[in-house]
């Protein structure tokens, strides 16, 4: 009876084991590519903040209205 409820309880399975390894390197992996966006996302922000931006060297000339 004892070897039943320790099984039951709390033993070791394998599969239980491979489960949470496999879901441990996916929470590393998306983390991993968190910090990736996060500077991929903060390089962005930066260069559109300092004006590098495609749309700032076209010469648009002032807008008229449309006529109705």
């Amino acid at each position: 009876m004892a070897k039943a409820l320790l099984g039951h309880v709390g033993g070791s399975d394998p599969r239980v084991l491979a489960e949470m390894r496999r879901l441990q390197q996916r929470v590393q992996d998306l983390e991993t590519q968190l910090l990736r966006v996060q500077a991929e996302n903060d390089a962005l922000a930066a260069a559109a903040r300092h004006g590098d931006s495609v749309l700032d060297s076209i010469d648009v000339p002032k807008a008229e209205p449309a006529l109705t």
